[in-house]
């Protein structure tokens, strides 16, 4: 059979792309709706930068088979608050060395180490909201767990030092997809003067002995293969990646997970016939495996529907460094391109667009997820994130019951991930 014949790339017609990028920033369908009006690959701007959006297995499959044709890129609001040092910045072998020694961070050893405090702060969360006053913004709560996790488990600190921090991180992460201008008092100039104060602090952290601290000292194997030394800039930005890898992902899913269990009864029921068999705190030799798919299969194949419809990642990027064919689109070099999982995630045939968990257990269930992106950019905090999602999910269930408050907005604010609007108010019943 022949091959099909190459595709120019499609294009919007934008030059500027202002229009496009307040449209992106502001509709939640802004890819669906060309890729319904393109095709699976187009090109479009976004003030002023040249980015192609691609979506589906095959134009994904095309475009992370050839690793060496491409390279990682963000916009120009990430690069600058998450500064050049960062790895997330860098490519090639620089890169690599950096996420060899930060990945540290996340293995399984290092999640073992974590799991007994994960776990006592998910029992603190819950005694804390049952004597919480009505209604309580849970989405507030799991960011505020998702941090806790991050800043006290992984960077030893505790009390005022973890709480300033978090105000600093907050500002920080509002403005990380945003318009890089700093016009005084826009949440740019903020984030910009919040990533000052952060940085200051993260290298307090590492002036300190660092023995016992967290699991810092899980990167002093590997910081002179590096070339990294402690106390540089270098490190301090990569901590900071870190504190985002390992936060930003998990509140998102948390959050949004609650959200669609608490709309969905039925669903909720469904989980709750096996996690109620579930033993709660687990053994700490059993902590990081107990809610896995081979002992939890529903709890996996319900935390799988969300990262489905409402990925933390809603897309990542790459730069293409020769021209490239994708989905039979010929895609010049040099060009910024956007992996769209949440349209790729609902684009097919089927119910795609309802939240049904029992489709992951299904015969023939072809459903291929990348949530925290892919490749070897793939995001480093996705092991703790999948920890603490199901260790969460269990450990509240266990305890106590929610129902959500009528009459709030549950669409979600995108960036600089899904979160519902109004904070997901809720009752608690013990």
């Amino acid at each position: 059979m022949a091959e099909a014949a190459l595709r120019q790339l499609p294009t919007t017609g934008a030059i500027s792309g202002i229009l496009e990028a307040f449209a992106f920033f502001r509709d939640p369908s802004f890819a669906k709706r060309r890729f319904e009006r393109h095709g699976n690959v187009f090109e479009t701007s976004m003030l002023g930068q040249p980015m192609v959006f691609i979506q589906g297995s095959k134009a994904i499959y095309d475009l992370l088979s050839q690793p060496d044709a491409i390279e990682g890129w963000w916009p120009q609001s990430v690069q600058l608050l998450l500064g050049r040092h960062s790895l997330a910045n860098r490519n090639g072998a620089s890169h690599r060395a950096r996420r060899r020694v930060v990945a540290q961070l996340f293995s399984s050893s290092a999640l073992q180490r974590y799991s007994p405090d994960i776990i006592d702060m998910v029992e603190d969360l819950a005694e804390e909201l049952k004597t919480a006053e009505m209604p309580l913004a849970l989405a507030e709560k799991m960011r505020s767990f998702a941090f806790s996790v991050i800043a006290s488990t992984v960077l030893g600190l505790e009390g005022p030092d973890r709480d300033e921090l978090f105000s600093d991180f907050k500002i920080w992460t509002r403005a990380l997809f945003s318009i890089p201008i700093a016009l005084p008092g826009s949440p740019f100039a903020k984030a910009l003067r919040a990533r000052k104060r952060l940085l200051k602090k993260l290298q307090q952290v590492l002036s300190q002995p660092i023995k016992g601290k967290g699991g810092l000292d899980l990167l002093a194997g590997g910081l002179d293969e590096a070339g990294i030394p402690l106390k540089d800039e270098d490190l301090v930005e990569q901590l900071l990646l870190l504190l985002f890898a390992g936060y930003e992902t998990t509140a998102s899913a948390l959050s949004c997970l609650m959200q669609e269990l608490l709309l969905n009864p039925p669903a909720e029921t469904w989980l709750r016939e096996e996690v109620d068999y579930l033993c709660w705190p687990p053994e700490a030799s059993q902590s990081t495996i107990a809610y896995d798919p081979t002992h939890a299969p529903k709890l996996d194949a319900t935390v799988s529907e969300v990262m489905r419809l409402t990925p933390p990642v809603g897309g990542f990027f790459r730069r293409t460094k020769c021209p490239l064919v994708i989905d039979n689109v010929e895609v010049p070099e040099n060009r910024v391109v956007q992996v769209a999982l949440t349209a790729s995630n609902r684009h097919g045939i089927g119910d795609l667009e309802i939240f049904r968990p029992q489709r992951h257990l299904e015969d023939g269930c072809s459903v291929n997820l990348m949530p925290f992106g892919d490749g070897e950019r793939v995001c480093l905090g996705k092991s703790l994130a999948e920890l603490e999602i199901r260790l969460m999910v269990v450990g509240l269930f266990r305890k106590l019951r929610l129902t959500v408050i009528p009459n709030q907005d549950f669409t979600l604010k995108q960036l600089p991930s899904p979160t519902p609007r109004d904070g997901l108010l809720v009752k608690v019943h013990g």
